[in-house]
């Protein structure tokens, strides 16, 4: 470390920002090790009530991991994505009703019908940029919740689809998806899987030029890149990401309702991915656990639940400006 007066040379600065990016990968690295074998294990040392509240977490925050894909990487604000959650979370309810079909099977059949809704709402969204884009996410949202509203005989309106069975994992292997705990294992080894290939479209090449057409979109245009349909790729790939967290988390509930697709539950994953940090890969899970955490403990005291809820989430967004996780890494790299 240089003295007062003394000069550091470019080298210098370059080994001990080097150093310091290591240093916060491996206690990143060390810290997933450590959550993944304490997040397996949970179920053998709490009651089932933590078990649900978990699974949820992992569940959100897939959803809002997807939703940072456009927004922290694309710099894309979408204030609709629940649409795709809630074609997820209906794919499933209705495949697993009406078919009976292993959860897998199920999964991957929600994953294709949210990809093609996000495909159809974005080939329009991706058009615009700021604050119109966000608005036409939204009108496209609205429509999609009236639509599952409206259509009693296929979702049953209001009261949503319940009553389904929750059968077989698939492959092959024999799992009681009933029992909590076995299912919240389940869960976890997908949003696991998940992640890592969301973390590895995010350092690919695309994910790379994606940040660029964040930064930049007019200059990235001019060296000849087809910056709307990297847009729309990105958009459907989140879209087919909320899908899979959707489809997880019907069964989870055992119900999918009009709630999962209105414009609050869109607001959750902008709230989570802002809370935890966006400009941070982990940042949106570690947002999603504080706000179900924070949702969960609140609603044991109070039925004004949402007020304080606010309040607590103002005062985090206000003082850790680069999200809670993004503030502690920061501070962290920053030591000698």
């Amino acid at each position: 470390m240089a003295r007062a007066g003394e000069s550091v040379s470019p080298g210098q600065a370059a080994s001990a920002t080097g150093t310091a990016g290591r240093r916060a990968a491996l206690l990143v690295g060390a810290l997933l090790v450590v959550l993944l074998v304490a997040l397996w294990l949970l179920p053998a040392w709490v009651p089932y009530f933590y078990v649900f509240v978990a699974t949820r977490i992992l569940l959100m925050g897939l959803f809002a991991a997807s939703f940072n894909l456009i927004f922290g990487y694309g710099g894309m604000l979408s204030f609709g994505h629940a649409a795709f959650f809630g074609a997820g979370a209906y794919t499933s309810a209705l495949a697993l009703l009406h078919f009976g079909w292993p959860l897998l099977a199920v999964v991957v059949a929600a994953m294709v019908v949210s990809a093609l809704l996000a495909w159809v709402i974005g080939a329009f969204c991706v058009r615009l940029d700021e604050v119109y884009f966000a608005m036409l996410t939204l009108a496209f949202g609205m429509m999609v919740y009236a639509i599952i509203h409206q259509w009693r005989s296929l979702t049953n309106g209001s009261d949503g689809i319940a009553g389904f069975p929750l059968g077989s994992l698939g492959l092959g292997l024999d799992l009681q998806l009933a029992d909590p705990a076995v299912y919240y294992r389940v869960v976890l080894v997908v949003v696991a899987v998940a992640a890592f290939v969301l973390y590895r479209i995010v350092r690919s090449p695309f994910g790379l030029l994606l940040a660029a057409i964040r930064q930049n979109g007019e200059r990235v245009a001019f060296c000849g890149v087809d910056v709307r349909r990297h847009r729309l790729l990105a958009f459907v790939v989140a879209g087919l990401f909320a899908g899979l967290a959707g489809a997880l988390f019907a069964p989870f509930n055992r119900v999918a309702n009009p709630d999962m697709v209105h414009w609050t539950q869109s607001a959750q994953p902008v709230l989570m991915t802002i809370l935890g940090g966006s400009a941070y890969f982990l940042g949106p899970f570690f947002g999603a656990a504080i706000f179900v955490l924070l949702e969960t403990w609140i609603t044991t005291w109070t039925e004004h639940w949402m007020l304080f809820l606010g309040v607590v989430l103002a005062v985090l967004v206000i003082f850790f400006r680069r999200g809670i996780f993004g503030t502690i890494l920061d501070r962290f790299a920053r030591r000698p």
